[in-house]
């Protein structure tokens, strides 16, 4: 069950206190092999202007001292460590959303573009589902937004019960198209954006590829949303949670638009301010592959924006003081997830200060030998979705793995795009399946559907959404997918 909230989303105890055991146990095992793998070297070397290792050049080299009381400091030297702009960058930029989503949770707004979104396109309601799960979609795929959606499920729950569908299809149009919009990640700053700045790569490079199978990805989304909303409007005893959802439609009433906050002059302004920080968010994201500057500033300026934007529209609705509240609320909600990230930032710090990163990867490049291209993006694909099970949080895990699976792809042959590519579809797809993951829990404490009856409904999707994702890695492989 999910933590009483306050304005934004909070990380539940049992979530962190799992993903904090996980990662610290990553970290002993990290500090263990220290002590038994020897230690080695490539040679780095310079080439268009990165960093890349040179595969035939390993040799093993003197152990260094390294000892283990550093192991629990660890999380607190990748702060001070080389490499540690990226990391603090991260933090600040992840702290810096969170408030702006706590504040702009607790003003309405959120709730204002769902309402008039609905008043938009009036009684078409088939129309209504495609462009709600769009809406929904959009916001993952471009901004990164996932958690920060939860809040709005209830009523749009609301709005699925209103038009003769059940709670699942409100799941479906609300925060499973934000996941699928997520793990498509055009311009997710969260894992494309992490991933591409820990693996070298230009910011929000090869976006093109993405926003093709974007669409396409939303098609499969649209066609199952509308299958199954027409299949329970015409029989609505064949939704695998009729039972639970008769007690649950007393209870959400029928859908009513906020009209008073529709037509509130404030509301109005405030929404066209938020949409113009929307748009050069958008802007900076679209433009950072293709600016040298932006490409450097791309995180922190898109982290300012969204707190200008979410704070001001707020004040614009008239949040008043209850704005700094809820950014104060948006703070102590995401803080503990600065702890997970320093933490799976140091398991690489352990394995590079005791001097066996470079071991590890020789190692595991012999697991890929003989792999095709496309053979070895897979195996990314199916690490990712493992380690998933394990660590939830995107940015953690990129900071955690990204570091090791890109000299490795560079060892076995794999563009480094692509091999974030894969990377992203395993973190993604699975956000919404695995038990393990705190936004599952919180999404399904505010709904009557159980676990085994939302992952037989999911996996239906998932089927489909994993060969498109799969197509899509041949494709990437095929065309050579870059620019490296």
């Amino acid at each position: 069950m999910a933590e009483k909230q306050t304005s934004g989303i909070r990380i539940s105890r049992k979530a962190f206190i799992q993903a904090v055991l996980v990662i610290f146990a990553l970290m002993i095992v990290a500090g263990a092999l220290t002590l038994i793998v020897p230690a080695g070297q490539y040679a780095r070397l310079e080439q268009d202007g990165r960093e890349v290792i040179d595969a035939a050049s390993f040799n093993y080299v003197e152990q260094p001292n390294y000892p283990a009381w550093r192991w629990f400091t660890a999380p607190v030297e990748v702060l001070f460590a080389e490499g540690n702009v990226t990391v603090i960058g991260i933090i600040l930029f992840i702290v810096l959303v969170g408030i702006a989503f706590a504040v702009m949770d607790q003003s309405g707004i959120l709730k204002y573009a769902v309402g008039a979104i609905v008043r938009a396109v009036g009684g078409r309601k088939y129309t209504l589902l495609l462009v709600i799960a769009f809406f929904f979609m959009a916001l993952g795929g471009f901004f990164g937004i996932f958690e920060e959606v939860i809040p709005l499920v209830p009523i749009v729950i609301a709005l699925a019960y209103s038009l003769g569908w059940d709670s699942l299809t409100g799941l479906g149009m609300s925060v499973l198209a934000t996941n699928v919009g997520f793990s498509m990640a055009i311009f997710n700053p969260f894992t494309i954006g992490v991933a591409h700045r820990l693996s070298g790569l230009p910011l929000f490079s090869g976006g093109g590829l993405r926003l093709i199978w974007f669409f396409i990805v939303y098609a499969i989304l649209a066609v199952f949303l509308r299958w199954h909303a027409r299949r329970v409007e015409r029989r609505p005893e064949a939704s695998p949670v009729y039972v639970e959802d008769q007690a649950e439609r007393q209870r959400h009433g029928a859908f009513k638009l906020d009209e008073e906050r529709l037509s509130d002059p404030r509301y109005r302004r405030a929404g066209i301010f938020l949409v113009v920080f929307f748009v050069l968010i958008l802007a900076v994201l679209v433009a950072s592959p293709f600016v040298p500057i932006l490409s450097d500033l791309a995180l922190p300026l898109t982290g300012l924006l969204f707190i200008i934007g979410g704070i001001g529209s707020s004040l614009l609705a008239g949040a008043g003081r209850n704005a700094w509240r809820a950014a104060w609320d948006g703070f102590l909600g995401i803080a503990p997830a600065i702890l997970l990230l320093m933490m799976a930032a140091s398991v690489k710090h352990i394995v590079a200060s005791g001097g066996i990163l470079d071991t590890i990867l020789h190692w595991a490049s012999t697991i890929f030998v003989g792999a095709s291209p496309l053979t070895a993006a897979l195996l990314i694909y199916g690490l990712t979705l493992v380690l998933e099970l394990f660590i939830t949080s995107g940015s953690a895990k990129a900071l955690l793995v990204i570091p090791i699976l890109m000299p490795l792809a560079d060892l076995v042959g794999v563009n480094r795009q692509i091999a974030v590519s894969a990377y992203c579809f395993g973190d993604g797809f699975s956000n919404l399946a695995y038990p393990t993951n705190a936004a599952l829990l919180i999404t399904l404490s505010l709904t009557v559907v159980p676990y085994t009856k939302w992952l037989k409904w999911l996996l239906r999707l998932w089927f489909f959404v994993f060969l498109a994702t799969v197509a899509f890695l041949v494709v990437a492989v095929a065309i050579n997918y870059g620019p490296f």
